[in-house]
């Protein structure tokens, strides 16, 4: 029987009973992840299940002319543009493991030019080192689970998901620092040290409990993530902060603080566990700073030779 990965309604609503394959198709792309990618994949597949049923076309019988108009529906609606990257993506993915998986010949989005996303059309926010000083301010003031979160989220760079779940018992000694024990996107497991201002703002949260969630919500059961981004949202409001915040806008922080502060590249990728420097410099949200631009090095250097 296959799971029904997709959610009973969707499926039940959108892919006809008859076409066992293209549950399976679905169920088995959507198997290969884990929260909070899974819930991410699920939304695209079920705008694309849903233009299939509005026009018609059998989900994995789909030609390469009929993705153009899915593609330029999706550009025609309200969506950010990294948005309808990502979901069309998620549609190739899908339709190129139903090819490695023999369910159909080959994959219609290879002749698709995929939507690309410049850096300046992304609205991905960032705080400035000010500001993050103000909202940590704020949590501090405030104390327990808030200075927990922004700590977490802002000073370590953990993913709100990783944060939520993370418990008192991961947190061990080793080797001089103590360690928080936290099992990330893709089921990678990862060590990540506690400076002291974080070990402060955990112990604050933890008050003197031994086990059980580092972060609690008001009515004291594990946070969640949604839980996490209201609350952020209240500190950065009472921290005077205006433009959107969410909970992984304090990630892309993190990044971009530790890039511009100048640790390498490389330590970098390290500390978000990115598998590619690529992704890493997507972070830094400060690309565009034009006194980190390599002419000022470059220019003083040459400048000098010449007057010597």
């Amino acid at each position: 029987m296959v799971p029904d990965l997709m959610g009973v309604s969707v499926m039940s609503e959108l892919v006809p009973s008859y076409l066992d394959i293209t549950k399976l198709a679905f169920a088995s792309f959507l198997a290969r992840y884990r929260e909070p990618t899974l819930s991410s994949y699920r939304v695209d597949l079920r705008c694309y299940l849903r233009w299939c049923a509005e026009v018609e076309v059998e989900p994995l019988r789909v030609t390469r002319s009929q993705l153009e108009l899915y593609l330029r529906q999706l550009e025609a609606g309200d969506y950010a543009p990294a948005t309808i990257s990502r979901r069309f993506c998620t549609v190739a993915s899908m339709l190129k493991f139903a090819v490695i998986d023999g369910h159909i010949p080959n994959n219609p989005a290879d002749a698709v030019t995929r939507p690309k996303v410049e850096w300046s059309g992304q609205k991905r926010t960032v705080l400035h080192p000010l500001e993050f000083a103000a909202l940590l301010s704020v949590a501090r003031m405030i104390g327990g689970t808030d200075h927990a979160l922004v700590a977490l989220l802002g000073m370590i760079g953990l993913r709100v998901s990783e944060a939520c779940h993370a418990d008192i018992d991961d947190i061990r000694y080793q080797s001089g620092y103590e360690i928080l024990h936290v099992i990330g996107k893709g089921a990678k497991p990862a060590d990540i040290p506690l400076p002291i201002p974080v070990l402060r703002a955990i112990h604050e949260a933890t008050d003197g409990r031994d086990h059980g969630p580092i972060l609690l919500n008001q009515i004291g059961h594990r946070m969640d993530p949604s839980s996490a981004a209201r609350r952020l949202r209240r500190l950065c409001a009472r921290a005077g902060i205006s433009h959107e915040v969410s909970p992984h806008s304090l990630r892309r922080t993190f990044c971009t603080t530790g890039l511009v502060a100048g640790v390498p590249i490389r330590d970098m990728q390290v500390a978000m566990r990115h598998s590619d420097p690529r992704t890493t410099m997507r972070y830094d949200m400060a690309q565009a700073n034009l006194d980190r631009h390599a002419a000022h090095t470059v220019a003083a250097y040459l400048a000098g030779m010449s007057s010597g």
